[in-house]
């Protein structure tokens, strides 16, 4: 994941989850060790919180691995295109996510890829539903993309 999480939003009228996250992945991070701390108390904890059990920070990074940027065929992780992830009480993920380009025709391919991989799959999915909050600040480079991210993109011929 990019190691960038402040973020200037675009957001749209009336969308209150549009706002900027500022550090939401430190935030998240502590959020996460927090709800693995209490995981030990099984679904008591959960059925606590209105029986809504959060997905974790990590495993929504893994399972985004899962969307591929069309053009290059790399995976948005990698690529260093989600700058943020949230999850909230209702376990819906909002995604601070950037593009290669602000003028790139596909986000509706990967908005529908990282709804199909986050809300499917055994138990109905990860999360309940997925935002995505595109950000153009900071812009994204290839600076934001993973060593593993430069592997992919060396053996498909990029020099990176």
């Amino acid at each position: 994941m990019s190691e960038n999480t402040a973020t200037a939003a675009t957001p749209e009228a009336g969308d209150a989850t549009a706002a900027p996250q500022t550090d939401a992945v430190a935030t998240d991070e502590a959020a996460t060790t927090n709800d693995a701390a209490t995981a030990g108390a099984g679904d008591d904890a959960a059925a606590s919180a209105g029986g809504v059990s959060k997905a974790m920070i990590a495993d929504i990074e893994e399972a985004m691995k899962d969307v591929v940027d069309p053009e290059l065929g790399i995976n948005v992780v990698d690529l260093g295109l989600v700058y943020g992830v949230h999850v909230d009480d209702e376990n819906v993920a909002t995604l601070d996510m950037t593009l290669t380009s602000a003028a790139c025709p596909l986000t509706d391919v990967i908005e529908d890829q990282a709804r199909q991989a986050l809300t499917t799959g055994p138990g109905g999915g990860l999360v309940n539903d997925i935002r995505i909050n595109w950000v153009w600040l900071p812009p994204w480079g290839p600076d934001k993309i993973t060593d593993e991210g430069r592997d992919q993109l060396r053996s498909l011929g990029f020099n990176v």
